[in-house]
């Protein structure tokens, strides 16, 4: 009997361990995030290599052929969903983790003028695939078949208004809310059902446009919310852009906070933390820190610091200490916290977009170079890099990080390497 019991306590463990490790938030919900779990570019992984070769870590396979594009790659289980341009036409691709192409799909028409192609990383969730483009289409394909479940337009279902560069902003999925930024004057946030694509809320907010951000959830303060960027009135060359919040439940505008800068042009998701949320932006936009208060109806400014004006390759925080680099201060930066104190700014790997995981920085230039960095608010700590061969056009699209696997897209190639 003793026995039996240890055996049923083992397989409960084990199927216990099993349930966890297959969801990364512990829930039986599939919701795979741009930048991680939480948005914020960490990535939970443990194990991982501390430095590398110095060609760089194993390539374990490369799949070109994906066309045009900066979208990052979705791991959802054992596939890989990630978007392209061929023509002017947007493709789904599905991979298996060893870069076999499973599936193949021409979703619809996509941007293919200035920086073509898709902007937008794919989200899967609960057995749905949704897919954001430039033209302001959102598509929503059962994972399964690919087959069309339904579909909105930004542009004219809610009156929307494009950009200069192209709508962009990676689906955020919360419960069954999908919230969306089609920066309208009526319609300038919205929230929709993920299931039918029907309205739940839709809110005025700034009635300016949206400005290439991906929303951000908050869910910890008394009031759920939604924090994004919008663009602001020009005046004297300063555009007067906002942070601004909504209410998750009702789309009532909470607060919305000026950060000017020399452009409209705002990718950044902010970062959240404790009660506080990190802003950054490019054109001398500078950095910002702000702290909610009366459980999120309202904010108040920390501290500024104008040096750190990451223009799109977000911001990691590790600790007390912030890890980015700059825009036209082109510097790699590591700034306090808590006083918003530049520890130290260096030139030596240039803008880049970086995720952690494991205790390392993950630092891909623009240059094309992937930088292994360890995190250190006393100096700047490289320690290992390897020259992106592969691929085309800009080396903007973010790092992904999966089982011990680092995904890199450069345009037309993804590219796999064992860091593990």
């Amino acid at each position: 009997m003793y026995q039996m019991k240890n055996c049923l306590l083992l397989v409960s463990v084990l199927f216990s361990s099993a349930l966890y490790s297959c969801n990364t938030n512990t829930s039986v919900s599939e919701n795979s995030q741009w930048r991680g779990e939480k948005r914020n570019g960490v990535y939970n992984e443990t194990g991982l290599l501390k430095a590398w070769a110095a060609d760089g870590p194993e390539l374990l396979w490369s799949f070109e052929g994906l066309g045009a594009g900066f979208t990052s790659a979705a791991v959802s289980g054992e596939k890989i969903y990630i978007t392209g341009l061929t023509d002017d036409r947007l493709m789904l691709y599905v991979l298996d983790l060893h870069g076999k192409m499973l599936n193949k799909k021409d979703v619809g028409k996509e941007r293919d003028e200035n920086f073509p192609g898709p902007r937008s990383t794919v989200c899967v969730n609960d057995g749905k695939l949704y897919i954001f483009n430039a033209l302001g289409n959102f598509y929503c394909l059962d994972k399964a078949t690919l087959n069309p479940v339904w579909e909105k337009n930004l542009l004219t279902d809610f009156d929307g208004r494009n950009i200069m560069w192209g709508l962009t902003e990676s689906p955020l999925i919360v419960d069954d809310k999908i919230f969306l930024t089609p920066g309208g004057v009526e319609n300038n946030m919205i929230a929709l059902n993920k299931n039918t694509g029907a309205l739940i809320w839709s809110s005025p907010g700034t009635g300016m446009p949206s400005t290439y951000c991906s929303p951000l959830y908050i869910g910890d303060q008394s009031i759920p919310m939604v924090v994004t960027w919008f663009e602001g009135v020009k005046q004297d060359k300063i555009n007067e852009n906002t942070l601004t919040a909504f209410n998750a439940e009702t789309g009532e505008m909470l607060w919305s906070i000026l950060q000017p800068s020399e452009n409209d042009i705002n990718p950044n998701i902010p970062i959240y933390s404790d009660g506080m949320i990190f802003s950054t932006t490019g054109y001398r936009g500078g950095s910002r820190l702000y702290r909610l208060k009366d459980g999120g109806k309202t904010a108040e400014l920390l501290w500024k610091n104008d040096d750190l004006d990451n223009q799109m390759g977000s911001a990691i925080r590790i600790g007390d200490y912030i890890y980015s680099s700059g825009h036209f201060n082109n510097n790699w930066f590591c700034v306090d916290w808590k006083t918003g104190e530049t520890k130290y700014k260096v030139q030596d790997i240039g803008r880049c977009n970086t995720v952690t995981a494991d205790g390392m920085l993950y630092c891909y230039s623009e240059r094309g170079t992937m930088h292994l960095v360890k995190p250190n608010p006393e100096k700047f700590e490289p320690v290992s890099s390897f020259k992106v061969t592969l691929g085309t056009d800009q080396h903007w699209a973010h790092t992904v990080i999966h089982q011990g696997v680092m995904y890199i897209r450069h345009g037309d190639a993804l590219m796999a390497y064992k860091i593990k």
